[in-house]
């Protein structure tokens, strides 16, 4: 399955990489098996995506951990926005 993945804010900053196309495995179902999967490229990437220090959106959509992800989506990973 293939998956458009864009990095926005801090997890651009730190993986250096503003977004790749990946070949992603077929037993991937959720935002969560996807944000794993990416986490096992290594230590900046198992940091920079924990579960708890980004938002996902899939399709341009706010998504959370447990929406399924299909083909050919396009998912944005970002840092969580803070105001006041």
């Amino acid at each position: 399955m293939k998956i458009r993945l864009v990095y926005f804010g801090r997890p651009r900053e730190q993986l250096k990489m503003s977004g790749e196309t990946a070949d992603v495995p077929e037993n991937l179902s959720t935002l969560a098996d996807l944000l794993g999967w990416l986490r096992a490229r290594g230590e900046v990437w198992a940091r920079e995506l924990a579960e708890n220090r980004v938002r996902c959106a899939i399709n341009q959509e706010f998504s959370g951990l447990a929406a399924p992800i299909s083909d050919r989506d396009e998912i944005a990973i970002f840092s969580p926005i803070s105001g006041g």
